[in-house]
């Protein structure tokens, strides 16, 4: 059987590989065999915090909410099911705009999940 070498398709694959490495630290952007352990890693990163990114912004959206809902003498629980009580469906990122961009409209929101909470 003859002999196959690592030609065209084998440097290409490794030329992709190291090209996804430029910028790593030492030998992980030179060294093929660590420069392609570092990208597989760096992708499961990248792949899970895809994912993790959008439990931080709920996180995010409800510190917000939150903290505007104080200034209004709610907490953020009492202020979600008044407006559960109060049949406003709004999500969590445009309840977090709407504390930021604007305030009144904000307290209006709250004056009806206070409302709702009194009945």
């Amino acid at each position: 059987m003859a002999r196959v070498k690592g030609g065209y398709v084998t440097r290409q694959r490794r030329k992709r590989t190291l090209k996804l490495a430029k910028g790593y630290f030492g030998a992980k952007h030179l060294l093929y065999r660590t420069a392609h352990e570092q990208v597989m890693h760096s992708m499961r990163y990248a792949f899970n915090d895809r994912r993790k990114l959008k439990n931080n912004m709920r996180k995010l959206w409800i510190a917000r909410i939150n903290a505007a809902a104080r200034m209004n003498d709610l907490s953020y629980s009492k202020l979600m099911h008044g407006l559960k009580l109060a049949n406003i469906t709004i999500n969590r990122k445009m309840l977090s705009e709407i504390a930021i961009h604007d305030a009144k409209g904000f307290t209006a929101i709250c004056d009806k999940a206070k409302q709702a909470l009194e009945k």
